[in-house]
């Protein structure tokens, strides 16, 4: 004879879907004649607990049984109502502390927080407002940098009217769309972190004698890259001389698209594109805009690629890592295609 009973142990321990197929053997085997007794030995229950089980399955069939979500139900024992909820979110997703008047200059817990008692008059410990920003899906995340003096209306006349109208002249003339921009490299090793064991700091050996190198570059969404090492601050003679360059390097006229520093609109360089004006023709972003022009986003690579390089101590090495990257970036196209797929920057691609 076999021995059908099992260890009884507290069912509402058993994850819910245990708890369901533990129901449906209980019903099958009251299906084929048992006892509630027999069943409940069985399946490792109190035989009362079985009997239940047969009155939900005679009143709702299986569907009776099915697994249920435990716990409270979302939304009990909390301070603030889902309207509420609903009006914080909108306010820290489309507005900063300032707007409101609020001594903060980012969403911290600690804001959010006085936003909720200068609204509601409901204190939250910080732990709480954290759970808070959890369940809606809010995350810590590092702030991008805009120029206070940025104007969104000129940003938005760039993107809407006067690229467009760049772009459209540029088929018609048969021109090709070079971004360009210039940045600077130092010796100090802008690596900020490192694994070491725990409490033993590691250490970076630095040169206490500053050294810089600068470069002119330009890209396309073509993935072209041409570049010059800078001899010194960029002036309008080096500019010019950049300029000739880029032209002897194609066949097609050039539009170039440069920031508004001044030494790219000094009188020097706007006197020399008119007199090649069949070749060349410049134009100039929207003030403090740096995220709309592509080339920042190959100055972000050319960085992050010399730092992960052994740290160069003296000019000379400076200039050579950078170089070689740069040539790297020459020879791979596609990879400077994908500077094009920044979100900021789509709508050169």
């Amino acid at each position: 004879m076999v021995d059908w009973a099992v260890p009884r142990r507290d069912a509402r321990t058993l994850p819910a879907i245990a708890q369901e197929e533990k129901r449906r053997l209980a019903i099958a085997l009251r299906q084929q004649g048992r006892t509630f007794a027999e069943i409940g030995a069985s399946v490792g229950v109190h035989w009362a607990t079985v009997l239940g089980w047969w009155h939900r399955f005679e009143e709702g069939g299986l569907g009776a049984l099915a697994a249920q979500r435990r716990g409270r139900r979302p939304g009990t024992h909390r301070r603030l109502t889902p309207t509420q909820e609903r009006t914080l979110q909108r306010l820290i997703t489309d507005k900063t502390p300032d707007q409101l008047r609020m001594p903060f200059a980012l969403w911290t817990r600690a804001a959010i927080g006085e936003l909720i008692r200068r609204r509601y008059g409901v204190r939250l410990p910080v732990r709480t407002i954290g759970h808070y920003l959890k369940r809606w899906g809010f995350t810590p995340q590092r702030p991008l940098k805009r120029a206070y003096e940025q104007r969104p209306e000129a940003i938005a006349r760039w993107l809407k009217h006067e690229y467009p109208a760049i772009k459209a002249r540029a088929k018609r003339d048969g021109a090709e769309i070079h971004w360009g921009d210039e940045t600077s490299l130092s010796t100090s090793d802008p690596r900020g972190r490192g694994f070491a064991p725990r409490g033993r700091t590691p250490l970076l050996r630095v040169v206490s004698q500053r050294r810089s190198v600068s470069f002119l570059s330009t890209i396309t969404n073509r993935g072209k890259v041409r570049f010059m090492v800078l001899p010194g601050p960029l002036s309008a003679r080096l500019l010019i001389g950049f300029m000739r360059r880029l032209l002897r390097d194609t066949k097609r006229k050039v539009f170039l698209i440069l920031d508004q520093l001044n030494v790219h609109k000094a009188a020097k360089v706007r006197a020399w594109v008119r007199g090649h004006r069949d070749e060349i023709a410049v134009f100039y972003l929207p003030p403090y805009a740096p995220e709309l022009n592509p080339d920042e986003y190959l100055n972000g690579d050319l960085k992050l690629a010399v730092a992960a390089r052994t740290p160069a101590r003296t000019k000379p090495e400076l200039t050579r890592a950078a170089k070689s990257h740069l040539r790297s970036l020459q020879r791979r196209p596609a990879r400077v295609r994908r500077f094009f797929k920044h979100p900021r920057v789509t709508y050169a691609a």
